[in-house]
């Protein structure tokens, strides 16, 4: 963890004054023969999940460049890859985002050389979680809520809160949550938790789950080990997550859209976003400092903003594409329907993950940076 510790210390200078201004690349060669992706999984399909979803076969023929997927499974995990070294690319969601930008471990992005730049949903082209002073460090990719996935036999109705993961309680088949619910494995899970406390205790002002002054982060870890309590454990993995819910016994947990997708064929599993709200993840591809492969990469991150993948990506994932014309011209699997079902039209209420540091909206030096939630939430989970 020591890696990830770092990059949280990074982060309390953010205005990234000392990276690059200009991307390195300024026209695209002939293809290096691959491409090597940090991704979340189910964002990189070649048809070996579902042979009705594969947007890399295709691009493989076309480009010569074939494509290496190397899956993460935390933001944090892809922050330590990617100082590892090694990799073009990485789908970083946006707690991750500006820690690579603020460690120079992304470059700026020539959006010029990508033709389909203009196609890019105009909420996400000049996002605050990947670009700076103007300038963009990545190609949207996907974004979308955290979900409320619950079994419908034991919920016969969708739960209204999310207190159903967070405080001991019986379900309504009469069994206690305890044991039978899970968290994420990770430290941004800090901000469900504040988020949770926004609605219920009103009293802590809390107007960003991601800018918590002490006294709030406080009452968000405190929750937090009340939640240890029931947590029968904390996920981090969708596919064991997935089975969890199919072989031991799981019912209630935060997920994403992916997980409920695939339950879906074969478990009474349903999702909902309850009265509290909900954070979520917007998404973006972007391009390692030193990537050895950069024709390769700039040829993929045009390709991943092309309405039929970003149609059947939305439908596969369950979130939404980066490209609004994926949504209705039927290039892809995606009906306007099924993007108005997945949350379009609630961007502006969903709170996008972002990484919390020390200089925010409450005062310079006044919220607890990244490095601590990372410290303090590997301590909750151990119990302390």
């Amino acid at each position: 963890m020591q890696k990830i510790r770092l990059m949280g210390t990074a982060i309390l200078g953010l205005a990234v004054a000392t990276s690059p201004v200009v991307a390195q690349i300024t026209a695209i060669g002939d293809s290096e023969g691959q491409v090597n992706i940090v991704a979340w999984a189910g964002y990189i399909e070649r048809g070996e999940s579902d042979p009705a979803f594969d947007w890399v076969t295709k691009f493989e023929a076309a480009s010569g460049c074939k494509v290496n997927v190397k899956t993460a499974n935390t933001s944090d995990e892809m922050v330590a890859l990617m100082n590892e070294g090694g990799f073009d690319l990485v789908t970083a969601s946006g707690d991750a985002s500006l820690r690579l930008i603020a460690g120079k471990r992304v470059q700026p992005i020539n959006v010029d050389l990508i033709p389909s730049w203009s196609t890019v949903d105009p909420r996400l082209q000049n996002a605050s979680w990947h670009t700076v002073d103007g300038v963009h460090y990545g190609t949207p990719y996907m974004w979308g809520p955290n979900v409320l996935m619950y079994n419908t036999e034991v919920f016969k109705e969708a739960p209204t809160s999310w207190n159903v993961v967070f405080e001991p309680m019986d379900l309504p088949d009469g069994k206690p949550n305890a044991g039978r619910v899970q968290a994420y494995d990770g430290p941004i899970h800090i901000a469900d938790a504040a988020q949770y406390l926004m609605f219920h205790k009103p009293e802590l002002k809390i107007t960003s789950p991601y800018e918590l002054n002490e006294e709030q982060y406080k009452a968000a870890l405190d929750l937090l080990r009340v939640q240890r309590t029931i947590v029968g454990r904390y996920w981090h993995d969708a596919f064991i997550q997935i089975d969890d819910f199919k072989n031991e016994g799981v019912v209630a947990s935060g997920s994403w859209p992916f997980q409920v997708g695939l339950l879906k064929a074969d478990t009474p599993i349903a999702s909902t976003i309850p009265q509290e709200g909900a954070t979520g993840w917007a998404d973006t591809t972007m391009m390692h400092v030193d990537s050895a492969n950069p024709n390769c990469a700039y040829k993929w991150m045009e390709h991943s903003l092309a309405s039929n993948l970003q149609s059947d990506l939305s439908v596969w994932f369950g979130a939404n594409p980066a490209v609004l014309a994926a949504c209705t011209d039927g290039r892809g699997m995606q009906t306007a329907e099924g993007c108005t079902a997945n949350g379009l039209d609630n961007f502006d209420q969903i709170r996008f993950w972002t990484t919390p540091t020390a200089n925010c909206s409450q005062g310079e030096g006044a919220c607890v940076p990244y490095y601590r939630w990372v410290s303090d939430y590997i301590g909750v989970i151990g119990g302390r």
